[in-house]
């Protein structure tokens, strides 16, 4: 007995939506966690090294996967590149910049500055995607932004590097968002064929990257490979990069972009408080703790009126007006 038989299609429709924000909080909270471990506890000297890894993961798993009949999507073709673009931009920059800042920022500013992400989705999600929010939604993300603006006035472990790639992860988080939710509605790669294309025609670049700024032998001269602990924590990291992708656009299909985004937020929530104590870089100032607990107090009551509304389905929305989604020209 399937799910719409057992719920009905309103029953499994909602289902399907509850389990797939839950399965992405869940697998966003805990890839960050490990990240932190890798980068910051063992000192693993290279991010891109550690992207390049959750990639080919990613390709292999699904590569298999496909030959195994256990998922399908369309095989390599000349104009692929053409339906998914610019998708894999947006998704190299998201993972790269994000293992960046994870590497140079303590947890809680970096959960807190990733606060902005709610913000360009909002108005990437208006000119993309037609879709404007409510005043009430762009009142407590102003309140989030208002927040994290102190919480930095005052950040003792200010690193310039740092800050900039979280606000241009912030941008390609959001694009990358808006345009997978794009590309799922045109359906014509699928979930598992926008996950494979993704990495398939971004490693070669990354790999460039990494070995031109000598990320690659950094990486090799890392004295604790042979340690079960990291070893551990590195190919769990690879692993949980390919679930964490995965639970981002099982989500974003079966929600909204910036449902996606709000279910982060209430993820953070837990990992701004456990930041402080897990990594050891957290500098201590009530100027800053408070302004972590104003982006806080922002974040419950988006989330609040976010899902507060029920369709007539009983099926979770984004509290938004009944505007035409429309489906504009690749950039």
């Amino acid at each position: 007995m399937g799910l719409s038989d057992r719920f009905g299609d309103s029953g499994s429709a909602t289902f399907m939506r509850l389990f797939s924000a839950l399965f992405y909080g869940f697998s966003s909270f805990l890839i960050i966690v490990v990240n932190k471990v890798v980068l910051t506890t063992y000192k693993f000297p290279s991010y891109q090294c550690l992207a390049l890894g959750q990639m080919v993961t990613g390709i292999v798993v699904l590569f298999f996967a496909r030959q195994l009949s256990i998922v399908d999507f369309p095989g390599f073709s000349t104009d692929i590149f053409r339906k998914i673009w610019p998708l894999p931009l947006f998704f190299l920059g998201n993972l790269v910049l994000g293992l960046g800042g994870t590497q140079k920022l303590n947890l809680p500013m970096f959960i807190i500055l990733r606060r902005f992400t709610i913000l360009f989705t909002m108005i990437a999600e208006y000119y993309v995607l037609g879709v404007k929010a409510s005043r009430t939604i762009q009142m407590t993300v102003f309140l989030m932004i208002f927040g994290a603006l102190v919480a930095a006035s005052n950040d003792l472990a200010f690193d310039l590097v740092g800050y900039v790639f979280i606000i241009l992860n912030d941008l390609c988080t959001s694009a990358n968002g808006v345009y997978t939710k794009q590309k799922l509605e045109a359906k014509d790669l699928g979930k598992y064929g926008l996950l494979f294309y993704n990495s398939l025609f971004m490693i070669v670049p990354i790999s460039i990257l990494a070995f031109s700024m000598g990320e690659i032998d950094k990486a090799m001269k890392f004295e604790d490979w042979l340690t079960f602990g990291f070893l551990t924590q590195f190919l769990l990291s690879c692993f949980m990069g390919f679930i964490l992708n995965y639970s981002i656009v099982l989500c974003t299909q079966h929600n909204s972009a910036l449902t996606t985004n709000i279910v982060g937020v209430l993820k953070n929530l837990f990992v701004t408080y456990i930041g402080m104590f897990l990594g050891g870089d957290y500098n201590f100032s009530w100027i800053n703790f408070t302004g972590i607990n104003i982006s806080v107090l922002g974040s419950l009551i988006y989330s609040y009126v976010t899902f507060r509304k029920i369709d007539k389905s009983k099926e979770i929305i984004v509290e938004k007006p009944e505007i035409e989604q429309k489906s504009p020209a690749t950039v």
